[in-house]
This record gives structure tokens, C-alpha cells and sequence, in this order.
């Protein structure tokens, strides 16, 4: 049995308050932060390395929106250690906030970012979610980009809720492995409430990278730059997966744009 490792959450909690502060602002009620992809991989890396147990949550519009709708979903990115703008619109929301620096931190360019970092300082990593075939498929991928990268843990949890022993089991498999950063990839909301739920639990910086895992693996087409660079990411999406993102795009993104609005104009209940 490998040994167990240290929070070390007191000197680990220190530490971040010496890092440089973020401009942050709160986009109809829920926290982003004007992060950077290097910075972000520079705290992950940092929390990683103490052995602390953090998560990471990159937002979209549906994540807004998922804000709105339920106080408990807008609790766990508020409580975040920190809330990347993956989706463009949360960027030009952030610019029209006062924030003009604001960048995207796009989930499947954070991970490859951190997977090479951690492969440069010899942290332990490890893939929760995804299907049985992508996951093996993902993990092949990691091994030949970053050989040096130690891969200690990869599973596929059902596509149900575990019940507790279930989520013990795998609690205590990801502790033994020693991984140092885990990268969950369940989907949104759902990996966002997991990492909230597993945070002092899992002594690991866990990264919470949706689609991530399908588009590394080769599973599922990314969106050309151009797409994703002028916020039609959605629409490419929309058309590779039209039965299960309808609903998501064509609901939400409507509702998006009134509701910031609003909160622009100064109405109270949208300003956070």
C-alpha cells in the first residue's frame, strides 16, 4: 500500500496568500477570475507540490446560467480556488466589467499546459471520468506526448452516482496512487459538485476539464480557432451534438445575454 500524503494545509494556505491576487468579478451572481494560463498552471503546480487539496472549475455560460437557477451550484464555483473564463463570452463579460486584460483559460489548452508542468517537477497525475475506450485512449495520448509524465491513476466511474461505498473505494484508490493533480472530466456541473464534495478528501489540486478528455483523446472534433476565438464554439458544438446540447445552447445563451444585460444597466438582482 503506498503511504498516505501530507495536506500540509497550513503552510500550503500561506503560500497562496503570497501569490499575486486576481482581478475577479461575478458575472450574474457567480465568481470568474481574470486568470492567465500561466498563471493558472503556476498555482495548480504550487498547490500540487504540498500536497494540498484544491479544485479548479473552468466556466462557460451553462455554467453561469447552472449559477443562477441553483444557490448550491453558485456556492461551489464561488468557493472555488479558482474559476477560469473557458467560454469567451465570460472574457467579454470580464472586459466590459472593468477587467481589460482578461484572457480565455480554455480548458483543453489548460490541460496539456499542465500535464507538461507536471511533468517538468515530477508530480504524480491522474484522468478521473470519461468512458472506458476514451480514457484508454487519453491516457495512451498523454503517455507518448509527455513520456517522462507519471500516470498513476485512470478510472471510469459509471455513468450513475456511486453510492458511498462506491465513492470511498475510489477516494481512497486515488489517495494510494499519490496522485498530485487529478483532472476530472465527468462534465459539467457534475465534476464541479464532485470536486466541491471531494475537497479535503482527495489531497490532490483537481482540475475540473469537461470536454477536455474527448477532444485529447481524439474522440470528438474540436472547433476551428476562428470558431473559438469570435464565441461560435457553441455553434460547431451544437452541430456535431445537436440532440444533447440543444437544449443547453438554445435555452441558456438567450437567457445569458438578457441577464447580462440587465446586470450592465445596473439592476440589482444581476449584479451579483
Amino acid at each position: 500500500m503506498a503511504p498516505e500524503l501530507p495536506m500540509n494545509t497550513g503552510q500550503s494556505r500561506s503560500e497562496t496568500r503570497a501569490m499575486p491576487s486576481l482581478p475577479r468579478r461575478f458575472i450574474l451572481g457567480m465568481r470568474v477570475d481574470a486568470t492567465s494560463y500561466d498563471d493558472a498552471v503556476r498555482r495548480v503546480v504550487k498547490w500540487a507540490r504540498a500536497g494540498e487539496s484544491r479544485y479548479v472549475c473552468v466556466a462557460t455560460v451553462s455554467s453561469v446560467m447552472e449559477a443562477v437557477d441553483s444557490t448550491k451550484y453558485r456556492h461551489v464555483m464561488n468557493h472555488a480556488d479558482l474559476v477560469t473564463p473557458d467560454g469567451m463570452p465570460l472574457v467579454w463579460g470580464l472586459r466590459l466589467l472593468g477587467v481589460s486584460s482578461a484572457g480565455r483559460v480554455y480548458g483543453p489548452d489548460l490541460t496539456p499546459a499542465v500535464l507538461a508542468a507536471a511533468e517538468r517537477e515530477g508530480l504524480p497525475v491522474g484522468f478521473y471520468g470519461g468512458s472506458a475506450e476514451v480514457l484508454e485512449k487519453l491516457v495512451a495520448v498523454v503517455r507518448r506526448r509527455f513520456p517522462m509524465l507519471r500516470v498513476t491513476y485512470a478510472w471510469s466511474p459509471p455513468f450513475r452516482p456511486l453510492t458511498p461505498e462506491e465513492d470511498e473505494r475510489a477516494t481512497r484508490d486515488i489517495n494510494q496512487s499519490e496522485v498530485r493533480i487529478l483532472f476530472v472530466g465527468i462534465g459539467a456541473p457534475k465534476q464541479d459538485l464532485w470536486m466541491a464534495a471531494h475537497r479535503d478528501r482527495v489531497r490532490a489540486a483537481m482540475l475540473g476539464v469537461g470536454a477536455a478528455f474527448d477532444f485529447l483523446a481524439g474522440a470528438k472534433p474540436q472547433a476551428p480557432r476562428w470558431m473559438q476565438s469570435s464565441g461560435l464554439e457553441w455553434l460547431f458544438r451544437l452541430a456535431v451534438e445537436p440532440r444533447r446540447l440543444w437544449r443547453r445552447y438554445l435555452k441558456q445563451n438567450p437567457r445569458f445575454l438578457a441577464y447580462f444585460s440587465l446586470q450592465l444597466m445596473g439592476f440589482r438582482r444581476y449584479t451579483g
